[in-house]
């Protein structure tokens, strides 16, 4: 296992759409594997692979206070989004910011796991929050399009002059979602 570096806003690479995996094989288990070690390092709750720079269609999660509960998800699709609610979000591709962002209460997925097993998954709660956090990334959307131009912008200046904000990997904790 290694530590992938992790891309952070407004790395034009965090833009690009993932692509389906194709076979869950070796492979793609490998990369599972080393983003679920570099989701702990960073201590985060979920990681994209976009956000690592693999353009393809694997997440994983772990929301749980032990870090016990691992979940991957390959190709993941929304069956079903209900309610609404507001949560705090932060993400490991933007280092110690956080804005509410307004998501789905619950959601139902389709996606397969790490042995090519396809899964149907409910969650609601900070689980479904993270999941469609998490899925926004595979479509090139970061959390920060939720929030006004100017905040947006604002926060763009803010990190391009920080100097962590430069580098690939982080390890800045968040508390909501990835």
């Amino acid at each position: 296992m290694a530590l992938l570096d992790i891309l952070h806003f407004p790395d034009p690479r965090l833009r690009l759409k993932a692509v389906p995996v194709v076979s869950v094989d070796d492979s793609v288990r490998d990369i599972v594997s080393d983003m679920f070690e570099t989701m702990y390092d960073a201590l985060g709750i979920g990681l994209a692979a976009t956000q690592v720079n693999i353009q393809q269609q694997i997440i994983v999660i772990d929301v749980s206070s032990e870090k016990d509960e691992p979940i991957c998800l390959i190709n993941p699709q929304i069956q079903t989004l209900e309610g609404s609610e507001e949560m705090q979000e932060g993400c490991l591709s933007v280092p110690g910011y956080f804005e509410n962002v307004t998501r789905a209460e619950r959601v139902v997925i389709e996606a397969l796991d790490e042995t090519g097993t396809k899964r149907e998954i409910a969650a609601d709660e900070l689980l479904a929050v993270c999941i469609q956090h998490e899925m926004d990334h595979l479509e090139g959307k970061l959390f920060v399009d939720y929030l006004s131009p100017l905040k947006r912008q604002r926060l763009k200046k803010k990190l391009e002059k920080n100097p962590l904000s430069k580098s690939s990997s982080s390890n800045d904790s968040h508390s909501d979602a990835s």
